[in-house]
């Protein structure tokens, strides 16, 4: 089967992107995406593409934090297998917890597709401090105690209910598109598929169950009876170009800090962060990243001011007494569908009314939060239904 590819965009990637910051000089990702080595649709991708080398992290899972208010350091480090006893050890459990702290989270992966996390388990103490909040709030980007119960249940169901052999932490290694699409391109053209960038759809046309034609700057396309075409955009531009398509219409920001600056010795590779702006340090060979979800109080922040905020935590935590370095803040005003229960309903399945028709994005029913396994999942549906479609 022929595959041609438009990218509105000068490259691939959507979010997953990166680019030479012309303020640092260095190639670095609009964000710190973590995937998790569970992430089995991450995983195949990487191997189909010839990238399953391009994930760098810990052989064990290992979750460093730190609190900036006591000054207090953990690390949560869950056993191998699914049997959790982990959580019965003092140096692998969040400090101050007991066994049966942990045992309310195994109601998240039970829990009504209307429930809220607030609803559904305790939202105190040193448990949810500790851990959960800032597990979920990473996962979900949306006000953790507002998220939905369910999807959180999804998030820990894969992870840390299935052993710490599904919860190692993976960077991208250099970078994002180095990694997931870089690869990918290379893949498709020694496929000879037909990829072109800078191409927006502008419209899409219809005529009883099927998509006829579609309509770009540069001209328009019919779609002959037997091909089919899956819509790969943003979930907003879908609901502009899919007549009575629902889509999500509530969104987070993330919010990505950059210091140009070596890490100290020792630094860990992802060290959480409680109390303060920073919620997760990522520590590069030539830099320190910072990644703040849910960041909607911050969209207009003032950008010097903000760094060096951010900068003031992260010399308390890691030790420096260096001055606020060559810096970046990256904000993605709309970086993520809101994971709430009323959101999470608005997610169309990948199939649409038109036979020939198909979604793919993180925002569609993936069963997932707004995560990269989430969007590759949906595309692999997207390809099977296309493909198994009858004409």
């Amino acid at each position: 089967m022929a595959v041609s590819i438009s990218e509105a965009a000068a490259q691939a990637g959507g979010r997953c992107r990166s680019y030479l910051d012309p303020q640092l000089g260095v190639m670095i990702d609009n964000g710190n995406h973590l995937v998790l080595s569970g992430n089995r649709a991450v995983r195949d991708y990487l191997a189909a593409i010839g990238a399953s080398d391009r994930l760098a992290g810990p052989d064990e899972a290992l979750f460093a934090f730190t609190d900036l208010g006591s000054g207090a350091r953990w690390t949560i480090r869950p056993n191998e297998g699914r049997v959790p006893w982990w959580v019965a050890s003092r140096r692998r459990r969040v400090p101050g917890t007991g066994v049966g702290d942990y045992i309310a989270l195994t109601r998240l992966p039970r829990a009504d597709p209307m429930a809220t996390i607030a609803e559904t388990i305790p939202t105190e103490g040193p448990l949810w401090h500790g851990l959960v909040e800032p597990l979920l709030l990473a996962a979900l980007n949306t006000p953790v105690k507002e998220g939905s119960a369910a999807l959180a249940g999804a998030v820990i169901r894969e992870t840390l209910a299935q052993g710490g052999r599904a919860c190692r932490p993976r960077i991208a290694s250099p970078n994002l598109a180095a990694t997931f699409i870089d690869p990918a391109i290379g893949f498709l053209a020694g496929k000879g598929a037909d990829f072109r960038s800078g191409r927006r759809l502008r419209g899409i046309g219809f005529a009883a169950d099927r998509v006829t034609s579609l309509r770009f700057a540069d001209g328009e396309i019919q779609v002959a009876p037997d091909e089919a075409v899956i819509l790969a955009v943003p979930s907003w531009v879908a609901a502009d170009l899919v007549p009575g398509l629902v889509v999500p219409d509530r969104h987070h920001a993330i919010l990505n800090a950059h210091f140009m600056i070596s890490p100290p010795a020792g630094a860990a590779p992802m060290l959480g962060v409680i109390g303060g702006v920073t919620q997760w340090i990522f520590a590069f060979p030539d830099r320190l990243s910072v990644t703040v979800s849910a960041a909607d109080d911050l969209r207009e922040a003032e950008r010097e001011a903000l760094a060096g905020r951010i900068w003031s935590e992260v010399s308390a935590v890691l030790g420096f007494a260096a001055s606020l370095p060559k810096w970046q803040i990256v904000r993605e005003q709309r970086a993520t569908f809101a994971a709430t229960p009323a959101q999470d309903r608005r997610r169309p399945p990948v199939a649409t009314r038109w036979r020939n028709l198909f979604l793919a994005g993180d925002w569609t029913q993936t069963g997932l939060p707004a995560t990269i396994e989430g969007a590759i999942r949906s595309g692999n549906v997207a390809a099977d239904l296309a493909l198994t479609r009858e004409d």
